[in-house]
């Protein structure tokens, strides 16, 4: 026969065991939304740092397309390459078009920013454009150590010519899952966790 004492007792020791499973419960409940907050957080400032190089990205394109706007002759007659690619890193930059790449490179009064008393031909005009564009682009701030590549396609094919400008660059991100990590790449190609290559096209009609 149990007496009630011994009852109560009995009981007060199940509901005590109850209760220490159900804080254990909330406890791991608990900790897994908090990994989920930290998760949120991490993807908030990694979208805020991707979205503002992206912003910095469309405005120097922007400026590039106007800088093409008011250099026509070049442009838009046929005589700059059908591709230009621009690479480069700092103050250094280059631009694959061997002829826009000398007279960007060297030291002429277009390149410096005063112009001869015979004036500066569309080319020289083109060729600082884009040396300015390139060292702009690498500079503290922008799309340093990013590894940008820019190519300007310009097919004489198109009657008025259309020039398209796509940017790539380096880009660290904090992926959702395994799928996004698996979908990052680097220049080369290879697979690397938490880096990937966005694209930024504009098309412009100089």
């Amino acid at each position: 026969m149990i007496e009630r004492g011994d009852y109560r007792a009995s009981a007060r020791a199940r509901a005590g065991g109850f209760t220490l499973l159900e804080v254990m419960v909330a406890v791991v409940v608990t900790a897994i939304g908090l990994l989920g907050i930290a998760k949120i957080q991490a993807l908030a400032y990694a979208s805020t740092t991707t979205a503002s190089v992206r912003s910095l990205v469309a405005l120097q394109a922007s400026g590039l397309a106007a800088s093409m706007h008011a250099n026509r002759i070049y442009w838009s007659q046929g005589a700059a390459p059908v591709l230009i690619t621009i690479t480069g890193s700092g103050t250094t930059s280059t631009i694959s078009d061997n002829t826009l790449n000398t007279t960007a490179t060297t030291s002429t009064f277009c390149y410096s920013g005063v112009a001869p008393a015979g004036g500066c031909t569309a080319a020289q005009m083109a060729a600082f454009d884009l040396h300015t564009w390139a060292n702009a682009l690498n500079a503290p701030g922008m799309l340093l150590n990013l590894n940008p590549v820019t190519t300007i396609s310009c097919p004489t094919i198109n009657i008025p010519i259309t020039c398209m400008i796509t940017v790539t660059w380096n880009e660290k991100a904090v992926s959702v899952n395994s799928q996004g990590v698996a979908n990052t790449v680097v220049a080369s190609g290879t697979a690397q966790n938490g880096t990937f290559q966005p694209t930024y096209v504009l098309y412009v009609e100089p």
